[in-house]
């Protein structure tokens, strides 16, 4: 059965007040009619339709510490989970897979970066120009004598000893995120 969301909640809430039915806002929502009359009955306990808190594992990290490990790796895309671990303010230590769990959440993926440098506006213009002077070459005269090799990166093992970037989605070639 569909989880209703918070709008459809307070929708749902709306309309009692209004007086409709609770089984016409269940059929309307797709839910059942117990869905609606606890929604109705945490409503006039607590004043609210949000969802009450849950118990589960306390946080290893407080809010400030979150915002802390987002910050450092913003500051220096390349730094390691395990050395920010290391650095970190607080009464006990944390793991290395907590600080990748906080940077995932902060939407932080740890990357490969991108090797070779930035093109400046004259490399561009050279490359344009010499893309111009080769439009018209043909395969028969010209390309046949060109030797085109594919370097590919094999990993035999699983660490390949290579640093990461913890970068955001289209981010790749952001200066600070590229070797």
């Amino acid at each position: 059965m569909a989880r209703l969301s918070r709008e459809d909640r307070q929708i749902a809430l709306g309309r009692l007040q209004a007086g409709q039915s609770q089984s016409a806002i269940a059929r309307h929502f797709h839910v059942s009619q117990s869905t609606i009359s606890r929604l109705w009955v945490r409503f006039q306990a607590t004043g609210s339709v949000a969802d009450l808190p849950r118990a589960g594992r306390p946080r290893a990290t407080t809010a400030a510490q979150d915002r802390c490990i987002r910050l450092r790796h913003l500051r220096n895309r390349f730094l390691s989970a395990s050395s920010s671990v290391q650095a970190l303010p607080g009464p006990h230590r944390l793991s290395d897979q907590t600080v990748r769990n906080r940077l995932h959440e902060a939407g932080l993926r740890a990357r490969r970066p991108h090797r070779g440098a930035v093109l400046t506006r004259r490399h561009r213009q050279n490359r344009v120009q010499w893309g111009n002077q080769h439009l018209r070459w043909t395969v028969r005269n010209h390309w046949r004598h060109v030797w085109f090799s594919d370097e590919s990166y094999f990993l035999l093992q699983r660490h390949d000893g290579r640093r990461r970037v913890y970068r955001r989605v289209n981010e790749r070639y952001a200066p600070n995120c590229v070797d």
